[in-house]
Parts: structure tokens; sequence; C-alpha cells
């Protein structure tokens, strides 16, 4: 009795002992090259400099973000670490950052770089490595493809469904519109004009009346500006980047041309886009966004809008807090920062995409109410609706409900 009972007593222990190891290795920190106990190194390029030098702004504040949440202890006891360097919005320049954050630095992913330029030029071999291009700010059509490109997620509302919603809206305010449309010549402004094209249906052809392209190396619009002008439309639609739309609200001015304007939502900054090319030229205009704008005065007293003017004020006291190029950055950090949580322990590039790309219902902050991201393993894109808004010489005025992509059936 005595032997069997003790048998019994070291089975038993032995069963313990082997369940807690058992439960001590599934709890083990799981880490890919750039995650450790104590970092999470990830890298972001940006133009710092030349034609889109502009949106170092967003940049800026997604760092600051991090900044900030490094002083109050980082996420589970790690800090995060941006590696934060300059691609000039040049592909070779994007291509050469990226190699050194990989290969010399050391990342874990490339997160939240922004623009259709430089990612383009890098999505092929961040997949190649299998290194995540995380949260990219750039909704080209390109940067949802699963099969093709596992490892690219973008974080912006697709261009596609942003150019369906102005065709939509003109069907619906002005269906016999004669409408002009300048683009930017890459699949940013190509990926605009399919939408819209997808939006207006079998009157596309009738309806867009003229249409003028710009290279990114090309010095002003202005001429685009004037030949479009010429075709005898009552609608513009300008799918530029920044320095290009205020070009042209400022050149459709200087020739007397007022048409309906829509503007593509990378080009709506009141900070870096309308004050200067003026703000009283760029009233009515109309655009799609998803950010709570800081010049909006229903949003003095919310939550979301107090934290992020604190950190502004605090980490980035020398930038202008209305600009909603700072507001898109934080949005994004703010997102990765989820990712991050949700991740854990389990710090694996892997694991990172399993959970970006499973999102269900997120509100993130400073994100208009009502917008909650979701995709799954066959759709990456998190942006489902938009919300229409005019220019009313001072901030953006919400226009009605939010609005979904109305092609999404027919075009996917």
């Amino acid at each position: 009795m005595r032997t069997g009972f003790t048998a019994g007593l070291l089975g038993g222990a032995l069963s313990a002992a082997l369940a807690l190891s058992a439960g001590m290795a599934a709890a083990e920190p799981k880490y890919d090259q750039g995650a450790s106990d104590t970092e999470i190194k990830v890298g972001q390029s940006v133009a710092l400099s030349g034609p889109a030098s502009v949106f170092g702004t967003y940049s800026h504040a997604w760092k600051a973000y991090f900044e900030r949440l490094n002083d109050q202890g980082g996420i589970n006891g790690r800090k995060v670490n941006l590696i934060l360097l300059d691609n000039a919005y040049s592909p070779p320049k994007a291509i050469e950052a990226t190699r050194k954050m990989v290969e010399e630095d050391g990342i874990l992913a490339e997160v939240g770089t922004v623009g259709t330029v430089p990612n383009v030029a890098t999505q092929k071999y961040l997949n190649g490595k299998g290194v995540p291009q995380l949260l990219i700010s750039a909704g080209g059509s390109r940067f949802n493809d699963p099969e093709n490109y596992p490892w690219t997620m973008s974080f912006y509302p697709p261009f596609e469904m942003e150019g369906a919603i102005y065709g939509a809206h003109v069907l619906q305010t002005n269906p016999d519109a004669k409408i002009a449309v300048l683009y930017q010549h890459d699949d940013y402004g190509k990926d605009y004009v399919k939408g819209l094209r997808a939006a207006l249906g079998d009157k596309a052809d009738e309806m867009i009346v003229a249409e003028a392209s710009y290279q990114l190396t090309d010095p002003t619009v202005f001429s685009q500006i004037t030949s479009l002008k010429q075709s005898g439309a009552d609608t513009f639609m300008q799918f530029t980047t920044p320095k290009f739309a205020a070009q042209a609200i400022q050149r459709l001015d200087e020739i007397g041309w007022h048409p309906v304007h829509y503007v593509a939502s990378p080009s709506t900054s009141i900070k870096a886009v309308l004050e200067p090319a003026g703000l009283d030229k760029s009233k009515d205009m109309m655009t799609a966004t998803f950010v709570k704008e800081p010049s909006d005065p229903r949003w003095a007293g919310d939550a979301d809008m107090k934290e992020y003017m604190a950190l502004m004020k605090e980490y980035l006291p020398n930038e202008n807090p209305g600009n909603s190029l700072a507001v898109s950055g934080y949005i994004n950090a703010a997102m990765f920062e989820h990712v991050l949580r949700e991740a854990g322990d389990n710090l694996t590039r892997e694991n990172l995409m399993k959970v970006a790309t499973s999102l269900d219902g997120v509100q993130v902050p400073m994100v208009v109410p009502g917008i909650k991201l979701r995709n799954d393993a066959k759709d990456f894109n998190a942006y489902k609706e938009l919300q229409l808004r005019k220019f009313d010489g001072t901030s953006w005025v919400p226009q009605g409900e939010l609005i979904s992509d109305p092609t999404a059936a027919a075009m996917h």
C-alpha cells in the first residue's frame, strides 16, 4: 500500500511538473529580429526633403506618440525604438533606406511609411524578405493583395473607394455635370480615377470631359489647369499630393475658374495646403476623410482631442496641431500601439501581420466616431467608410452621414 501511495505521489508530482513546464514554455516570449525583452525596433522612411516634404509632420507626430509612450514605461516593459530615415519621395532613396533598416539596423518591421511612391518601391523587397510592410499610409489597390503581397498591409482608406464616393456624390447632386480631372501620373492618381469612373459607370465617358496628369518631377501644374478650364467643365476632381494641390487652388483663382471642387484627402491639410494656397481661395472645396479635424469646434471638449493636443503641446511644441498630417501620424501610431498590445509577448513578424489583419470593429483615437476598423485574411483594408466634408473658409464641415464604398459589390 505504502509503495503504491508513494508511486502515486511521485506520478502526480511528475505530472504537475510537466504541466507547469509546458505552461512556462507556452508563456515564453517569442521574438524575431528587432524584438527583445526590452525593445521593439521598427523603421519608417519619410519625405523629409523633396517634393513631398510636408509629409515630415506625419512622421514627427508618429515618433512623438511613442516617445510619450516610452516615457510612460513602454509596452509590456519594452520601449519602441523608431528608426526614421529620409526617402525624399524618391524610389531609389526609399529602397536604400529600407535596405539599411532591415539589413543593418535590424528592424522587426517597417511601419507607417507614408506615400504611394516609396511603398511601391520597397514592396517587393520587403515581401521577399518576409518583413512586414505594416500599416503603411497609402491607399493604393496594389497594397491590398494578400495572395501576392502577404507582408503588405495598408492603413489608409482605399483611393478607389474615395474616388468612387466623389463620383457617387456628383451623380446625386449634379447628374449632368461636366467633370475635369487632374491626377498624379502613378498608381496614386490612377486609383482615384479608377474609383471615380467605376461610380459614374456607363456615364463616365460622357461626364468626364477632360483629363490631365502630371509627374512628381514637374515644377508646376499651371498649364494643366489652364487646359482643363478650356474644356468647359463645371466640376473639378483634384487627385494630387500637397504641393500640387496648393498650386492648383491658386491657379484656379488666378484664371477665374470656379467649378465644384473635390480634392483628394491626402491634400487637405489646412496648415500645409490650404493656408499656403489661400483660405479664401479654398472655400467650398469638398473632400472625404476619416479624422477628427482639430479646427472643428465640435471636438473641442472631446477626450481624444484633449489627449492629442496635450501630446502636441509637450512633445511637438513647434508643430501646428491643426495640421491634419500630424493627426494622421498620430492615428497610425495609435493603431500600431493596438497591434503591439494585442501581440503581447509573441513579437514575431508573422504574429504582427496576423493581429493587424484580423481587426474586428476597432475604434482608434482621433478617428471619426462610427468608423470601426475591420479586415481579414482576404481583405486587408481596414477602412470601409468615410465622411464627406466641405471647407467653409475656416474648417472642414461634415456633410451628412458616413458613406461606404458605393461600388464595393461591383468592384470586389
